[in-house]
């Protein structure tokens, strides 16, 4: 599984390394390893939309019951789905990068270590075929820790959270314009976000958005009503046209999609 081929490349990189380490700085088997301060994303949600690899940064500390050499520990960050983080965890519920962690010394027994991790939406080259709709929503922080002279790798569970989106879009269009004082005003739109099964975007049904109006020549958004998105997504309401200014759309966002606010637009009412 994904877990295992990530340690044995990074183990393969950690071999190298030890050829130069004389046998009295390997990590003793026993070793044992603590984390800290793990942050992905610096905390917030990872929104990724229909096609494109995002890549975020990933953060923490690892400390060792035994010296600690950069060179020759090799730590991975990942984000998986379940109780615990295993090497039996499938290739779905796992999410990591392609590289090992780039550590430094903060002391004999202590590393400061950053990473990258990539999350791609499914794509017909299987190697990189990440994301399915179905994996938006919650996840887990774990790492896979390895050092010359351990026998195996020690995996850690329940690091952290993180928050996986998928990326919503909106839209808002107000008509007629120009229009009459009292006459009616209808506000189309549409609120979709990215499919990961078919990497486009699709319309979000059944979800609460707001319609806000700014008066022109103010810097503040009120909120007119709240209307439900169609079975496509689509967005359709009408208001009486009362002064010059904007229309938006608001979407709050859920677990498994992103917040996101439409482009205002203008209506000049006469």
């Amino acid at each position: 599984m994904r877990i295992r081929a990530l340690v044995l490349a990074a183990s393969s990189a950690v071999a190298l390394s030890a050829l130069a380490v004389p046998a009295a700085q390997a990590a003793p088997a026993a070793t044992t390893y603590t984390f800290s301060s793990v942050k992905v994303n610096s905390g917030k949600p990872i929104v990724v939309g229909p096609t494109a690899k995002v890549t975020v940064s990933a953060s923490y500390t690892v400390t060792g019951s035994a010296t600690l050499d950069p060179d020759t520990t090799i730590s991975i960050p990942v984000l998986y789905r379940g109780t615990t983080l295993s090497e039996n965890t499938p290739d779905k519920d796992v999410l990591a990068g392609d590289e090992p962690s780039t550590c430094t010394a903060a002391s004999a027994t202590v590393l400061k270590c950053t990473a990258k991790i990539q999350l791609r939406p499914k794509s017909t080259d299987e190697e990189f075929a990440d994301l399915t709709n179905a994996q938006a929503g919650n996840w887990k922080i774990g790492a896979a820790v390895f050092s010359v002279g351990d026998e195996d790798p020690v995996i850690k569970s329940n690091l952290g959270t993180a928050k996986v989106q998928r990326k919503a879009t909106l839209t808002a269009n107000a008509a007629p314009e120009p229009v009459k004082k009292g006459k009616t005003i209808t506000v189309t739109g549409k609120l979709a976000r990215a499919n990961w099964d078919t990497n486009k975007n699709a319309g979000y049904a059944s979800q609460s958005v707001k319609l806000q109006f700014r008066k022109k020549g103010s810097s503040t958004y009120t909120t007119v009503k709240t209307i439900k998105s169609s079975s496509t997504g689509t967005l359709k309401t009408t208001v009486k046209a009362s002064a010059d200014g904007y229309f938006r759309y608001v979407f709050a966002g859920t677990t498994t999609t992103s917040p996101v606010t439409s482009a205002g637009d203008f209506v000049d009412v006469k």
